[in-house]
């Protein structure tokens, strides 16, 4: 038996601070928050991309560019996503324990800039995850949608009962829940280890 740990990213891995990436992009585009929202982070535009309606970064970023009506720069775009961002030194302990005890992996609800670009946006996290630091945009769906739930647990070849997911979202850990994923709402770093160790010690 395989046990398999599939972490979300922002406010779990990392203190995502939303407020720090928008007033970055409101320096680089001049849109306010409001602009921001309407031309971008809505159901057409970021939550489309998350769930995988781009194929490639580029086609992510064209689609960006044309929202905003102007050339936005790759390089900047991935600058301002990394500032919002700051290690929980705590969660990548939990993270570390559980490569111990099995498989992880990451499942963010992001796009494909952000998953070509991980390896920048989030070096921590490189050594513990390796290979497996995946958006939702990779797997065609974006959390709480349990068909990415299931595509995870089908690209690992991992039966549910044999899967554990944290994520600070209620919603994203009912969407675990519903195929029977062990789901951990994210409150602390030492409870996310205790979930952790509690999940293993009752698979063993």
């Amino acid at each position: 038996m395989s046990l398999l740990f599939i972490f979300d990213m922002d406010d779990v891995l990392y203190d995502y601070d939303w407020r720090v990436r928008m007033a970055g992009l409101t320096e680089v585009t001049g849109y306010d928050l409001g602009e921001l929202r309407r031309r971008w982070w809505n159901d057409g535009g970021e939550w489309a991309a998350e769930a995988g309606v781009y194929a490639t970064a580029e086609d992510y970023l064209a689609a960006v560019s044309r929202a905003m009506g102007m050339e936005v720069d790759e390089g900047e775009w991935v600058r301002i996503r990394a500032e919002a961002m700051t290690a929980f030194p705590g969660s990548l302990a939990a993270v570390r324990r559980a490569t111990e005890l099995g498989q992880v992996t990451l499942l963010t609800n992001n796009g494909p800039l952000v998953s070509k670009h991980l390896r920048t946006i989030a070096p921590e996290l490189v050594e513990l995850f390796g290979d497996h630091l995946f958006t939702s945009s990779d797997y065609g769906a974006r959390k709480p949608d349990p068909v990415v739930f299931e595509r995870v647990l089908e690209s690992y070849g991992v039966a549910p009962e044999d899967a554990f997911f944290a994520d600070d979202l209620l919603i994203n850990v009912e969407g675990a829940a519903s195929v029977g994923i062990t789901a951990h709402l994210f409150r602390s770093p030492d409870a996310l280890l205790a979930a952790i160790e509690s999940f293993a010690a009752a698979r063993a």
